[in-house]
């Protein structure tokens, strides 16, 4: 018998002992949480002329908005888990090669459906990397640091946000939007060369235990259920693709209950109220991650009259505001209660979307940029403070899953908010390309998207304040 509790027990990789400069580390996990939120932004901006070019109705150019999340979405899971058996240097690797390689065939796409299988493709790659990312650098660096260390890695992802509307605006209005994916291609290529060179070491937090390939293959099917049906509203099938992956959901998690090497530890939620609501919070606080921006730049290229370069320049203030910020947020929460840091910018985010149901064809673009700014300060004190409770509340040997349940969780409240829109856009529009005798539908269907979002972010906020303190 203790033969048998060494060998089934988790084992935690000293990251010392890997002779790695963590300073290098950080840094090239950066640079990939930089590329796909890069990709993501200058995708949005290119959307009408994307839609030209294929000849695409606005719900085909949601779809491939949200078609890497919709991939994402099941898998960060089980890629989390397999990272902590196998090593998540191995997985976080293969997935920006995947990334890479889907990018190279998005660019050479001639019609709507191959463009979202490569974008879909793409969220593979995404699911991979970013299931393993943030447990790597919290394997690696000490608690004391770990907000400002996450507060860096949120301010990556926001600064590819930041610069991907106004880069993939220029790229589309100059060379073209297929530009932006051999762009990706290349810089993907690179960082893949440069982890191989010098990321060395590999980290487990359960090695030696089984993969529940069961579980795999239920949660996978069913979270993949759920997330179709949201993008699927109010079609029928939608509703029953929902009620099917809630089912499945429900099975998942008795099967994992009894058995002793789980895919997703559900004691995780059972015995631990911070890491339940800040995963729920979590789920909530990213609905408006796709929603805002790509509700935003349709409206100034439509309704403004916009060229994709000017929409990029002014989708700008909502990101750079979260990338400047999520820093002294990560900082902040290493300091104070993160729950309290982390509902303060829940609120900042609920205020933003309520002011941007007034936006009209007359309001100033001063006014639009100052919403946008209020939502992007909303972001930035929400997201890393709520990422240190989630981090903070799990054992060292959980950190692959639950660095993977809250990607899980960024993924599907995007594919809830990009539901939400592409539902308005069916009841509002319908499945036709949006042309001037439509904006005032448009109109319609982005103000009632918003007023939704903004009462999902509300009760968001009392969802943050309920959790237990993690200090």
């Amino acid at each position: 018998m203790p033969a048998l509790r060494k060998r089934t027990r988790p084992i935690v990789d000293d990251p010392v002992s890997n002779g790695n400069g963590n300073g290098v580390t950080l840094m090239v996990i950066t640079m990939v949480f930089f590329l796909f939120p890069f990709m993501t932004a200058s995708v949005n901006v290119a959307l009408p002329s994307i839609g030209i070019e294929l000849s695409l109705d606005a719900v085909t150019l949601g779809l491939i908005t949200a078609a890497d999340v919709l991939a994402g979405a099941p898998l960060l899971v089980p890629f989390g888990r397999i990272g902590d058996i196998y090593g998540r240097k191995k997985i976080f690797v293969s997935g920006i090669a995947i990334f890479a390689v889907a990018s190279l065939f998005a660019g050479m796409a001639t019609s709507g459906v191959m463009l979202i299988s490569f974008r879909f493709l793409q969220g593979v790659g995404v699911a991979m990397f970013v299931a393993t990312g943030i447990a790597l650098l919290t394997s690696i660096f000490p608690a004391s640091e770990r907000g400002k260390i996450l507060g860096i890695n949120v301010a990556a992802i926001f600064s590819g946000l930041t610069i991907g509307p106004l880069l993939g605006g220029i790229l589309t209005e100059r060379l073209g939007w297929r530009s932006i994916f051999f762009m990706t291609f290349s810089l993907g290529l690179a960082i893949t060369g440069i982890l191989l060179w010098r990321l060395k070491g590999e980290w487990t937090g359960a090695k030696g235990e089984k993969l529940d390939f069961a579980g795999f293959v239920i949660y996978s099917l069913a979270l993949g259920a759920v997330a179709y049906g949201l993008v699927s509203l109010p079609e029928l099938s939608g509703v029953w693709s929902i009620v099917g992956g809630v089912i499945g959901l429900l099975g998942f998690a008795r099967l994992e209950m009894r058995i002793r090497s789980p895919l997703l530890d559900i004691k995780l939620f059972r015995n631990s109220r911070a890491f339940t609501f800040s995963s729920l919070a979590t789920l909530v606080g990213s609905g408006p991650f796709l929603a805002v921006p790509f509700l935003i730049n349709l409206y100034l290229q439509y309704v403004k009259g916009f060229d994709p370069e000017n929409a990029g320049l002014t989708l700008v203030a909502l990101y750079a505001m979260t990338a400047i910020f999520s820093p002294l947020a990560g900082r902040l929460s290493d300091r104070i209660e993160p729950r309290l840091v982390a509902s303060t910018g829940m609120a900042l985010l609920t205020t933003g979307l309520v002011m941007l149901v007034f936006l009209s064809d007359k309001t100033p673009l001063g006014l639009v940029i100052a919403n946008l700014v209020l939502v992007g300060l909303g972001n930035a004190f929400f997201s890393s403070p709520n990422t240190n409770v989630i981090m903070s509340s799990v054992p060292r040997a959980a950190y692959g899953v639950a660095s993977a349940t809250i990607g899980t969780m960024r993924q599907i409240g995007a594919v809830l908010g990009m539901g939400i829109i592409m539902m308005m856009f069916s009841l509002y529009i319908g499945r036709v390309q949006i042309t001037p005798e439509y904006y005032a539908f448009f109109q319609e269907s982005m103000k009632t998207s918003f007023i939704i979002l903004a009462i999902l972010c509300f009760a968001g906020i009392f969802v943050s304040l309920v959790r237990n303190k993690v200090r």
